[in-house]
């Protein structure tokens, strides 16, 4: 896959994150009104919650726009990895607002700081769940086709807001119903579920930026491989992602008998069959003599 590919992709994925921006612009102003008004601490935290998401999504999107840039003298790989970066801070940022949330939460039930929201908080609670359900699968569906993590990790952040509301929804309900604790409890559950959202984007982001890579992916690769025409054994397969593309180091052994126009052909059908199993990636292939030819004559 060409650069223009990577970089049309990466435009597709700023799209993703502009839903999110807007999306969560809007209900976060709703949600921090709706709870102020209607006196509820738990659609107050899944405000903040969204005001906090609101701000990851942005970082996402510089990030998205800095790994369009392409290679310079400084950066000879381009500069993919800024999105992993973004997904980074936003996982920061995220992990504070979940920790505030908790405390926030504890303090009311601690101090019976009760209150009885209202039945438009239970309404606000309910179309934000179905809004952020949607705005997951696009986001999601489009993070699988175009292979972007910081996507993901957004779409991720949208199915952990639906759920939140659901519990907001769920609180609310409750203390209506007479369980004053319910609306403080629910407000708890919101900002454990933020606290998990930012470890998991912050330890996948970590994962990929220290060149790490799922062993399912090596051994995608070394089925790849070794089903070529050609290839006599694998000696060393290494790879790693710089955000959308991957970066694939494979060393094998062939015939030594081979002239360089066959060698070559064998290089090229490994690099044909890896792009087609990645969405993008860059082959490093190294050929070496097998051994057993060698002893055999």
């Amino acid at each position: 896959m060409n650069n223009k590919s990577i970089f049309d992709n990466l435009k597709k994925a700023e799209q993703g994150a502009r839903i999110s921006i807007i999306s969560y612009l809007i209900l976060s102003s709703i949600k921090l009104i709706t709870g102020i008004i209607f006196n509820s601490a738990a659609l107050l935290a899944d405000g903040i919650n969204n005001a906090t998401d609101l701000i990851s999504s942005i970082c996402v999107l510089v990030g998205l726009k800095i790994s369009r840039k392409p290679a310079d003298d400084n950066h000879l790989y381009g500069h993919f990895r800024a999105e992993l970066i973004s997904s980074l801070i936003a996982s920061f940022i995220m992990l504070y607002a979940g920790i505030q949330v908790v405390i926030f939460s504890i303090k009311k039930i601690w101090y019976q700081d009760f209150n009885s929201p209202s039945t438009p908080t239970i309404i606000v609670a309910i179309i934000s769940s179905l809004i952020m359900l949607v705005v997951f699968y696009y986001n999601y569906n489009l993070s699988k086709k175009i292979g972007s993590s910081a996507l993901k990790a957004v779409a991720f952040d949208n199915l952990s807001d639906a759920f939140v509301s659901m519990g907001t929804l769920v609180g609310i309900v409750g203390t209506i119903l007479g369980i004053k604790q319910a609306d403080g409890i629910a407000a708890f559950i919101v900002g454990c579920i933020i606290i998990y959202t930012a470890i998991n984007i912050f330890k996948e982001a970590t994962h990929i930026l220290t060149d790490g890579i799922d062993v399912e992916k090596i051994e995608a690769i070394n089925k790849i491989v070794k089903n070529i025409e050609g290839v006599v054994s694998i000696k060393e397969i290494r790879g790693r992602s710089h955000g959308l593309i991957h970066f694939i180091d494979v060393t094998i052994t062939v015939n030594p008998e081979l002239n360089v126009i066959k060698s070559h052909d064998i290089t090229v059908k490994i690099e044909k069959a890896l792009q087609k199993e990645f969405f993008a990636c860059e082959t490093l292939i190294h050929l070496e003599p097998d051994e057993d030819f060698i002893d055999k004559n």
